[in-house]
C-alpha cells in the first residue's frame, strides 16, 4: 500500500474508530449500571465523592500560567543569550514550556492535597 492509497483511508478509518471507541464506553457504562441494578445495588453510590469545590480551575490556572512563563523564559532565552545563532531553537521553546508547566501541575498537586489533608483534619476533629 503506498501512500497516496493510505491518505485515503484515513479520512474514513479516523471517524470510524472515534466513533467506536465513543460507543464503547458508552456501551459499557450503561451495562455496568444495569449489572449493578440486578444484583440490588445502587449505582448513584458508586460514584465518587465531590470535594465540594472545583480544583479543575486551579489545575489549568497554574498550567496555563508555567507554560506561559516558559514560553517567555524561552523567548528571552532566544532573543537574548543565543544572539549570535542563525538557527531558530525550537527544542528550548518545547523543553521549557513543558518544564514550567509540569511544575504548575506538581504545584496544584501539593496545594490541592494540603487541602485534602487539611479537610480530613477538620472532619476527625469536629
Amino acid at each position: 500500500m503506498d501512500a497516496g492509497e493510505l491518505g485515503v483511508l484515513i479520512p474514513i478509518l479516523v471517524p470510524i474508530s472515534m466513533f467506536a471507541m465513543i460507543f464503547g464506553i458508552v456501551y459499557l457504562s450503561k451495562r455496568e449500571r444495569m449489572a449493578m441494578i440486578e444484583r440490588g445495588m445502587d449505582p448513584r453510590l458508586n460514584r465518587p465523592k465531590s470535594s465540594g469545590y472545583n480544583t479543575y480551575t486551579l489545575t489549568w490556572g497554574l498550567l496555563l500560567i508555567g507554560a506561559g512563563i516558559g514560553l517567555f523564559l524561552a523567548y528571552m532565552l532566544d532573543y537574548f543569550v543565543f544572539v549570535r545563532s542563525t538557527e531558530d531553537n525550537p527544542a528550548i521553546y518545547f523543553a521549557l514550556i513543558a518544564i514550567f508547566g509540569g511544575a504548575g501541575l506538581f504545584l496544584s498537586y501539593r496545594i490541592e492535597k494540603k487541602d485534602t489533608l487539611k479537610r480530613e483534619r477538620e472532619e476527625i476533629e469536629g
